[in-house]
C-alpha cells in the first residue's frame, strides 16, 4: 500500500468520525475486521487478522498459527512447528499462537471488496446505535425538546437530533394545533432499547409533563427548598399540584407562582389554556384532602379507612358543587392528588352520629391552609383561603 493511499484512509477515518460522532478507534476496528473478512474471502482461510494504524493509515495482514510438536504437524494452514515458530518468536512454546505477517494486496476482487464494505457499514451502524443508546438511555421520564419533522394519521414524529421520538396524536394537549418544523417540548413516557434500536414514546398530556415544566421554571424545586409531592392532571383543562416548603422563610405556593404570577404564567403558556391549582401539602391527610378540594370551603373530612385510603367529606349546600366540580372534575383531581378515594356528602345526608364521631381513624379537620388557582387570563393568582372547618347546625 503506497503512502498516498494510506493518507487517504486517514482522512476518510477522520471525516467519518467527525460526521458520525464516533470514536476513531471504533472505525479502525471496523477497518481491521473488513480487511480480514476480505482476505478470508479471497484466500479461503479463516485464521487471519489485520491491524490498522489510525495515525499513518498503514494496514498489515497476519496469518495466525498455533505452535505444535514437529511430529504432530500435518501441514495444516493454522499450525506451525515449534522449530519454525522460533524463527518468528525465539521464546515460542507449544500452544502459542504466532502471528505471521503476509504481503497485503488490495486486489481482493469484487466479491471480497463487497464483503469488506458490508463489514465497515455494519460496524459503523452498530457504533452509531450504541452511541445514541448511551446518550438517551437515562431520558425516561425526562423532558425533551425537538422539532416536529413529519406526521401520519396517528402520530407526530419529533426530531431529537441523533434520533426521533413518536408523539401519538392522542397524547397532545386537547385542542392544541402543532405546526411542522416548530420546536416542541414533550415528556418521555416510554423508552425502550431493543434489537431494532431505540424507541422513544412522547407525551404532552401525561402528568409528568407538568411536573418537568415546573422543575424547569422553579429553582426551589431543584435545590429541594420546595417539594413537589404530587401532580394530578386533566390535560387541557386543569391540573392540581401539591407543594410544601423545607424552609420556614419560603412560601411554597408563592415560590411556584412567582412575583405577580411570572413563574406560573410561563408554564401556563405551554399548556394551551390549562389551569393549575397550587395546593399546600399537609402530612395530615384530612388537612391535605381539604386543601385539595379547594375552592370549596367549610368542609368536614373524616378518614373512614386509613389502610384502604377512603375518606368522607361533608359539605354544606353552598360548597357542594364547588367540592365536586364540573362533571366531578374537582373531586377526581383531589382524589388523584391525595391518593384517597373521596366520597362527598351533603351535611343533610349524614347522621348526627357520623358528624359527632371523633376517634383515631375518623376525625374532623380543624385547620386547613391556603391554595391558589391560576390560569393564563389571571396574572395575579386568586388565593383561596380555606376557613376553619365547622359543621352546619
Amino acid at each position: 500500500m503506497d503512502k498516498k493511499m494510506m493518507n487517504e484512509l486517514v482522512k476518510a477515518v477522520n471525516v467519518i468520525a467527525s460526521e458520525k460522532g464516533i470514536d476513531k478507534s471504533v472505525i479502525a476496528s471496523a477497518m481491521e475486521a473488513a480487511m480480514a473478512a476480505a482476505y478470508k474471502k479471497k484466500e479461503g482461510i479463516s485464521n487471519v487478522k489485520s491491524t490498522f494504524n489510525i495515525e499513518t493509515g498503514e494496514i498489515k495482514m497476519y496469518i495466525c498459527k498455533t505452535v505444535v510438536e514437529d511430529e504432530d504437524f500435518d501441514d495444516e494452514d493454522d499450525l506451525i512447528t515449534l522449530k519454525d515458530a522460533k524463527e518468528y518468536k525465539e521464546d515460542a512454546v507449544i500452544g502459542d499462537v504466532i502471528d505471521i505477517q503476509v504481503p497485503l494486496t488490495l486486489d481482493f476482487g469484487r466479491v471480497a471488496a463487497g464483503t469488506a464494505k458490508q463489514v465497515v457499514v455494519q460496524k459503523i451502524k452498530e457504533a452509531e446505535k450504541n452511541l445514541i443508546n448511551e446518550e438517551f438511555k437515562d431520558k425516561q421520564d425526562e423532558l425533551l425538546v425537538g422539532i416536529l419533522s413529519r406526521e401520519d394519521s396517528r402520530n407526530y414524529y419529533v426530531d431529537l437530533g441523533k434520533t426521533s421520538g413518536v408523539l401519538p396524536k392522542d397524547e397532545i394537549i386537547p385542542g392544541e394545533k402543532l405546526e411542522m418544523g416548530s420546536s416542541i417540548k414533550a415528556y418521555v413516557s416510554k423508552l425502550e432499547i431493543g434489537p431494532k434500536g431505540l424507541f422513544i414514546l412522547l407525551s404532552r398530556r401525561h402528568y409528568g409533563f407538568v411536573k418537568r415544566l415546573l422543575e424547569a421554571e422553579i429553582p426551589e424545586l431543584i435545590d429541594g427548598t420546595v417539594i413537589l409531592h404530587s401532580v394530578a392532571r386533566d390535560a387541557g383543562s386543569r391540573s392540581k399540584i401539591a407543594v410544601s416548603s423545607n424552609n420556614p422563610n419560603v412560601d411554597a405556593i408563592g415560590a411556584v407562582i412567582g412575583e405577580r404570577g411570572s413563574r406560573i404564567n410561563r408554564i401556563l403558556k405551554q399548556l394551551n389554556g390549562e389551569k393549575i391549582d397550587v395546593i399546600l401539602y399537609d402530612a395530615d391527610p384530612r388537612v391535605f384532602i381539604a386543601n385539595a378540594l379547594s375552592p370549596a370551603k367549610n368542609l368536614i373530612v373524616k378518614i373512614m379507612d386509613e389502610k384502604r385510603k377512603e375518606a368522607l367529606v361533608i359539605v354544606d349546600n353552598k360548597n357542594s358543587s364547588l367540592a365536586i366540580g364540573k362533571k366531578g372534575q374537582n373531586v377526581k383531581l383531589a382524589s388523584r392528588l391525595t391518593r384517597y378515594k373521596i366520597e362527598i356528602k351533603n351535611v343533610s345526608e349524614v347522621s348526627e352520629d357520623v358528624l359527632e364521631s371523633d376517634n383515631s381513624t375518623t376525625d374532623s379537620v380543624v385547620e386547613s391552609h391556603d391554595s391558589a388557582s391560576v390560569n393564563d387570563e389571571n396574572e395575579n393568582a386568586d388565593v383561596v383561603s380555606l376557613e376553619e372547618i365547622t359543621s352546619e347546625e
